[in-house]
């Protein structure tokens, strides 16, 4: 049981799943309407103390060059180390073993190794605290994946899902004064309250519980502040994780090298909270409508912004009261119950069930989905729904990738066996269509493999002499030459739900949870040209105008429920 180095070179470039491109509207038009009027943001620089400007709290200033340069010296001081004592440990044990003859067993190699993976732990978890930035939303992701990190890993950099060096409420009241009052409005005539603790801080945005005015409805919301300055130091972050992943190219798993640089130009979107609040509404309005345009219940709960009290770094949003999911296990521990009882696994079933549910029709049916989904982001309700936060980065994919993604759903769903040349040869056609390319020296069952290790974790084993393992020499991350960058963050979704029911112990196949919605989208996308032949032939056929009638009956008895007292 050798740990290969290659295993440190993913961690510090920490990221169990790669990001890419995100599209994230940035039309002025749209975003408007939501924000703040134009021209009329008060010049304010500092926090409002009892109705009055408190000049004593100072905004941080962008890093200068010399600082960004410290930060990157600091970086490789402390992140070559780390890697460079696996590649020692390593060559350390194949000397020994050259010199004796004797190989340690696999409880001796178990035991060396996790001794060196609690001090990588260590060193990282120091690093990531000492640096914070960008590296804080990769230790998020680390510590969500109990299935590919060691627990040591996960463990150390557990206490990065939610609450990171929180910024004092003075400079936060002081950001929402500079950015959503207007010409002679107080801080008080927007909040009645405004907690001093936050909800949650993270490396872009700290977020506040506050209740707001008559004026603006009353309602308890969440207040999303983005960290002064902070733009020029994450990108400076993504800067040096980009030379870190060109040096170890040869020794990843994957390409990492290409996808911080998409990365970088995706990034940049995260910081207009204008656009996030636009995301937000087109999320909502895409799943809580059936295919037939009716209102419909939203498979999670999504919180909505409120109109008028939106600015490019300030957020004012429906407030979910619950518990992060990096914090659910030990919520349901203080309520007695445990994570393998019965409870237990039934709430890991809605779990799943509510995430494969709005990811699946976000990502097929629309298009247009929430891409940076960890455990910090996804809450558990006190009346036991889900919820779904932040939705900085976002992704669109085309019509083409939705429609071939369909198929391969649909393919995985119907397969006769994990064996059949007929099954594997169609789903292997398929992820090639959709850009998958495959190293020259892989089993021709790898396409497959690759497509059935993303999309089908209940699969026991995978065809081609594969392995489940995202780590393992043997894994079909390994015959990857290349993925298509357009859905990448689809894989990251996928990854999420898998990681997830692999630590809740629950074999889950999002194949066939997603096939019902892939069967609609072809469907759907059928009957189109099936219309725009009969326009170009000028004909109309009885049994669509039939079906014309039953669409429209469905919908006018749906509004007819709808009316009806409850």
């Amino acid at each position: 049981m050798r740990t290969s180095p290659m295993f440190l070179g993913v961690v510090v470039c920490c990221l169990s799943m790669p990001h890419a491109f995100c599209f994230a509207p940035s039309s002025s038009s749209s975003a408007k309407m939501i924000g703040r009027p134009e021209g009329l943001v008060a010049l304010a620089s500092s926090t409002v103390v009892a109705g009055e400007l408190d000049t004593s709290v100072e905004f941080p200033p962008p890093l200068t060059k010399m600082e960004r340069l410290q930060r990157a010296a600091q970086f490789w001081s402390s992140a070559l180390p780390i890697v460079l004592s696996y590649y020692s440990k390593d060559a350390e044990l194949r000397v020994k073993e050259s010199f004796t003859g004797q190989a340690l067993t696999e409880k001796e190699q178990e035991i060396l190794w996790s001794e060196q993976h609690a001090q990588g732990a260590r060193k990282l978890a120091d690093t990531i605290t000492s640096l914070k930035g960008f590296y804080v939303k990769t230790a998020q992701i680390i510590a969500s994946r109990q299935d590919l990190f060691p627990p040591e890993y996960t463990e150390a950099l557990s206490d990065f899902t939610d609450n990171v060096d929180p910024l004092p409420v003075e400079l936060i009241k002081a950001v929402v004064a500079k950015e959503l009052l207007v010409r002679g409005e107080k801080f008080e005539d927007i909040f009645t309250e405004f907690d001093d603790e936050p909800l949650g801080s993270a490396s872009v945005a700290q977020v506040h519980r506050a209740v707001l005015t008559e004026k603006y409805g009353s309602k308890e919301v969440a207040v999303k502040v983005q960290r002064p300055s902070i733009e020029s130091k994450l990108m400076g972050d993504i800067a040096n994780l980009k030379t870190l992943s060109k040096t170890f190219r040869d020794d990843l798993p994957l390409d990492y090298y290409t996808v911080f640089c998409e990365l970088e130009k995706q990034l940049a979107d995260e910081f207009n909270f204008l656009a996030e609040a636009v995301a937000m509404d087109r999320i909502f309005e895409a799943v809580s409508r059936d295919e037939n345009g009716m209102p419909c219940e939203p498979p999670i709960v999504l919180p909505r912004p409120v109109q008028g009290l939106v600015s490019r770094r300030v957020l004012v949003m429906d407030y979910l009261k619950g518990v992060p999911l990096s914090r659910a296990a030990e919520e349901m521990l203080k309520k007695g119950i445990e994570p393998d009882s019965p409870e237990g696994q039934l709430f890991g079933r809605r779990l799943l069930k509510s995430l494969t549910s709005i990811f699946g029709r976000c990502i097929l049916e629309t298009g247009f989905f929430h891409a940076d989904p960890h455990p910090g982001n996804i809450f558990v309700l006190d009346n036991g729904d889900i919820g779904l936060i932040d939705f900085g980065q976002v992704k669109q994919i085309g019509g083409r990738a939705r429609e071939t993604l369909s198929k391969v759903m649909v393919a995985l769903d119907e397969r006769k066996s994990d064996t059949n040349p007929a099954d594997l040869k169609l789903i292997g056609d398929l992820a090639l269509e959709l850009g998958v390319e495959i190293a020259d020296d892989s089993p021709p069952e790898g396409p497959a493999a690759v497509a059935m290790w993303l999309f089908d974790g209940s699969v026991e084993t995978l065809p081609g002499g594969f392995d489940k393992g995202e780590l393992s020499p043997n894994s079909p991350v390994k015959a990857l030459k290349s993925f298509p960058q357009d859905l990448v963050l689809v894989g990251r979704s996928s990854i999420l739900i898998k990681g997830l029911s692999s630590r809740l112990g629950i074999p889950w196949s999002l194949a066939h949870e997603w096939a019902p919605s892939a069967r609609k989208v072809l469907a759907g996308n059928t009957e189109k040209n099936k219309a725009v032949a009969v326009k170009k032939s000028g004909k109309v056929r009885i049994r669509d105008v039939v079906r014309l009638l039953k669409t429209w009956a469905r919908g006018k008895g749906s509004r007819a429920v709808a009316r009806m007292p409850s």
